[in-house]
């Protein structure tokens, strides 16, 4: 069929329904819609056969879902309406949860149910449970809707005739800054993480913190730092650690208010964002090595190293999966200890959501020098896939439980072998932010899948579902699970690996590959073609780069857009 996509951004599910859908033989257009967008124009463009709207925060008028059925998929269960039912899931600490898809009308939410999904709610922050769980659910109930109406003889269930135990769900209000603000002086730690993951990605919890406004992003446990409610005890990583009347919570990062009339402002790592209004607090690392036994394991880090065996396990875990030059300079350092020790098989990544995203946009928006620490942040990022391109010593595996676009798909092409969880969409491109790009995917990216879907990949700029990745060589397994079983398949998967009969030969073949290729073309050769093409674009005054990504970062329009598939 051909199906219309009209959403508010070309969001992670949006990506996915588009990649999914298309994977399926159906031929998938997208337009990103606002009030201002005429949209019965636009949808009779397309001439489509459906309409699906995966992420639209404004109403479908009339005139549009009168004339073609359009169906809009809810994520929360059947009954359920208002803008906010993701936060309120994570905010009043929901074991279960679920996806609607039901046909536009008159009243939001409202309309008749063509499918729906329920998923489980582990505690997670809301946008890692939006792109998991709640994406699995989306996209069973979405193939479930587009096989029903393929069918033409189904017919959709109003919600008011349904049984009170067929729609769990309630109309929800928006959950504002009022329901979500944080007493210090009495809130326990547990109902102060439940808070600010409901709010972790958008819009944050507006909170006073040393003599200003801030919105908080994204909250981690923490079990050992006690002390006066409300104050800040210590930082790590870029994170602070702020007490609570029970103990503390980590958090990552801090975001100013908008000024009226003024741009968007960007999340930042909580220590960057308060500069020099940040007290004299102890650095507190967390050790690179701990069992999650101990106290030492238990407590947050953003990269872990562990090993079982014959296999090391790097894994690590950052804000929107952006890698600032701080975050790789961290994980280069840890690659090269576990590099260091004794084993065959390294597993680098594992955990769940974003592997990776590629070089830190917001940070470098924020930056005194923009196009310097672009410079410093891509140089980093090649920094640490080189260390991994260059390892002939062990098996490297990516194991990817979450997205990952851009730098950060490059990163993941870079090891031996890459395994995705079956719900990851890669974007293996740069086009939309107008970059070339480096992380030496002009050597890895063609060696996989050829020069041909190299270039289409590169050129099309469109998202990647997981079967289709290892279909044309960007993946080598897939683990089909859900998103917060993908530790324990990916060891066991590890440990075979690192146990069978061919998992020496292959290292020792790997090193001779490795030579002959730099033999014919020096890796450094990759490296500094891409980094003059990214020389010319961060610093050329007539390139489209900063521009797109002010707009990217600051959530305002920009002339990027997704290409119509």
């Amino acid at each position: 069929m051909r199906i219309l996509l009209i959403a508010g951004a070309f969001n992670s599910l949006t990506q996915r329904v588009h990649a999914e859908l298309g994977d399926a033989g159906h031929q998938v257009s997208v337009e990103l819609v606002t009030r201002r967008t005429p949209l019965l124009a636009t949808v009779r463009s397309h001439a489509p056969d459906l309409v699906i709207a995966p992420m639209l925060t404004t109403a479908v008028p009339r005139e549009v879902w009168s004339a073609y059925t359009c169906l809009i998929v809810h994520p929360g269960p059947v009954g359920d309406r208002g803008p906010s039912s993701v936060d309120w899931a994570v905010h009043l600490g929901a074991d279960r949860w679920g996806v609607t898809v039901l046909q536009a009308n008159d009243e939001m939410d409202a309309g008749d149910v063509w499918a729906a999904a329920d998923c489980p709610v582990p505690e997670v922050g809301k946008s890692d449970l939006y792109r998991g769980e709640i994406a699995d659910a989306a996209m069973a109930a979405v193939h479930t809707a587009v096989a029903r109406f393929a069918s033409g003889t189904y017919r959709p269930r109003p919600q008011h005739s349904l049984p009170a135990a067929e729609r769990p769900g309630r109309a929800r209000p928006p959950l504002r800054q009022g329901e979500r603000r944080i007493d210090w002086r009495s809130a326990p730690a547990a109902t102060v993480l439940r808070t600010l993951r409901a709010a972790d990605s958008r819009p944050g919890v507006r909170d006073e913190l040393l003599g200003a406004t801030w919105f908080l992003h994204g909250g981690h446990p923490e079990d050992t730092l006690k002390g006066e409610p409300g104050d800040i005890l210590a930082t790590r990583c870029g994170a602070i650690c702020r007490a609570t009347v029970d103990g503390a919570v980590w958090i990552p990062e801090l975001r100013p208010p908008r000024t009226p009339g003024g741009p968007g402002t960007v999340k930042l790592p909580a220590t960057l964002a308060l500069g020099d209004r940040l007290p004299s607090v102890p650095e507190i690392p967390a050790p690179l090595e701990a069992d999650d036994g101990t106290a030492a394991g238990r407590t947050w880090a953003d990269i872990r190293y562990h090993e079982d065996g014959p296999v090391g396990f790097l894994r690590f875990s950052f804000p929107g999966g952006a890698m600032s030059t701080d975050h790789c300079g961290r994980l280069l350092a840890a690659y090269r200890h576990a590099c260091s020790r004794p084993t065959s098989v390294l597993v680098l990544g594992g955990r769940r959501d974003f592997f990776s995203n590629g070089i830190h946009l917001n940070v470098i928006e924020a930056a005194a020098d923009p196009a310097e620490e672009s410079w410093a942040n891509i140089n980093a990022m090649d920094d640490l896939v080189h260390a991994v391109l260059t390892t002939t010593d062990r098996l490297v595996v990516a194991a990817l439980g979450g997205n990952a676009a851009a730098g950060g798909t490059m990163l993941a092409l870079a090891a031996d072998e890459v395994w995705c969880r079956s719900g990851v969409v890669l974007n293996p491109h740069y086009r939309l932010m107008g970059l070339y790009g480096s992380e030496y995917w002009t050597y890895t990216l063609p060696g996989r899948v050829g020069p041909e879907a190299a270039a289409e990949l590169m050129e099309r700029a469109l998202p990647v579902t997981a079967a289709a990745a290892q279909r044309c060589g960007l993946a080598d397994r897939i683990v089909d699970c859900a998103p917060q079983d993908f530790t324990a398949p990916t060891a066991r998967l590890a440990a075979r690996l690192a146990a069978s009969a061919a998992c020496q030969p292959r290292i020792a073949a790997k090193k001779a590959t490795r030579e002959r290729d730099e033999a014919r073309r020096p890796l450094a050769a990759y490296r500094a073609d891409e980094l003059a093409r990214m020389h010319a674009q961060f610093f050329g005054p007539d390139q489209p780069y900063h521009a797109l990504r002010r707009a990217f970062v600051r959530k305002e329009p920009g002339p990027a857009r997704p290409a119509a598939g």
